[in-house]
């Protein structure tokens, strides 16, 4: 697919009939499965100054809170006991874990119980990417945010979009399973962005890309400006099913948040094979404030959407669904 043909599909293509063909795809390359990453949101504090992010480092209205390293190592563990086989760590740019403390922490989940580790911690030094292999992570995820070069550096103060990619590259060659991902309806973005965010995505052979829409927070310079589209949101992850086939898309807690009652369904069928409940312990996850009214998605909740969608709760790890070696970038 050309851009000129993606922005055409985004464009003038009705949702339903981008869907019935995602469906085809879906069927064909990846079956009825969905497959449970959990989520444990440890540290929500960052460096970081994006405009619209609720965890950026000047917002003075939230409760800041880090998890201790043993309390995040026994959450994983009862996560797994409850079958889940993905635990993901995420926070923000958050330097006050060290390099060999989250690399304990990886280690140590992984002694103890049969699961892959994804890491979200944002950009690191390539020596602790590296130093997370080797303590046993199997996937990186790292949303792009945005293709556009110039927008990305007027919503990531200080940042490159340049530094991010060769972030990914960097993490791509040394074996992790790596995810990228956009925001759809962003201040400023147009719907050529979005068709360079899909090209990019395949351009990279992503094992994995997490779409959801612009929601704003109201502590951030975005806080007054819309939220993005649904319908336009799924339609994105509609053609990076059909152009891509082999690859996991979530239906990400925007979507759902967006949308409660149907969001998560509306995802799936569309062409989303993920979903990512969160066990961060209540105490903290209301304070995980990246955009206003986060929905909480439980792993009970998770199966309830599974259902209705008519599809199968896979219990596995869910890795790469890719055969062949992945394309230079």
């Amino acid at each position: 697919m050309t851009k000129k043909e993606l922005i055409y599909h985004l464009q003038k293509t009705p949702l339903s009939q981008l869907i019935q063909e995602a469906t085809k795809i879906r069927q064909k390359y990846i079956g009825k499965d969905v497959y449970i990453r959990g989520i444990i949101e440890f540290s929500n504090y960052c460096c970081r100054h994006c405009l619209y992010c609720g965890l950026r480092s000047a917002n003075n209205n939230i409760k800041r809170y880090r998890m201790q390293p043993g309390e995040i190592i026994q959450l994983a563990l009862n996560m797994a006991k409850q079958g889940v086989k993905t635990i993901v760590l995420q926070s923000g740019d958050d330097f006050a874990y060290d390099t060999k403390t989250i690399a304990s922490i990886i280690s140590s989940i992984k002694h103890k119980a049969d699961v892959a580790i994804t890491l979200s911690l944002g950009e690191r030094d390539l020596s602790d990417y590296e130093y997370w292999r080797k303590a046993g992570a199997d996937r990186y995820l790292m949303k792009h945010e945005t293709a556009n070069p110039i927008l990305y550096a007027k919503l990531h103060p200080g940042k490159t979009l340049k530094e991010r990619l060769s972030s990914l590259k960097f993490l791509k060659k040394i074996g992790y399973e790596i995810g990228l991902g956009c925001m759809v309806g962003l201040p400023g973005q147009t719907i050529h962005d979005l068709a360079e965010d899909i090209l990019l995505i395949h351009k990279f052979q992503a094992d994995m890309a997490g779409i959801g829409p612009f929601l704003p927070q109201k502590d951030t310079p975005l806080g007054n400006h819309s939220p993005g589209d649904l319908n336009l949101t799924l339609k994105i992850i509609a053609l990076i099913r059909i152009l891509i086939k082999k690859i996991h898309l979530p239906a990400t807690t925007a979507i759902a948040t967006l949308d409660p009652q149907q969001g998560i369904v509306l995802a799936l069928q569309a062409g989303a094979n993920v979903i990512m409940p969160d066990f961060t312990p209540q105490t903290y996850s209301s304070n995980y404030a990246i955009y206003n009214n986060k929905t909480r998605i439980t792993l009970d909740l998770s199966k309830v959407f599974i259902s209705k969608a008519k599809r199968k709760f896979n219990k596995g790890k869910g890795g790469s669904l890719r055969c062949k070696k992945p394309q230079k970038v």
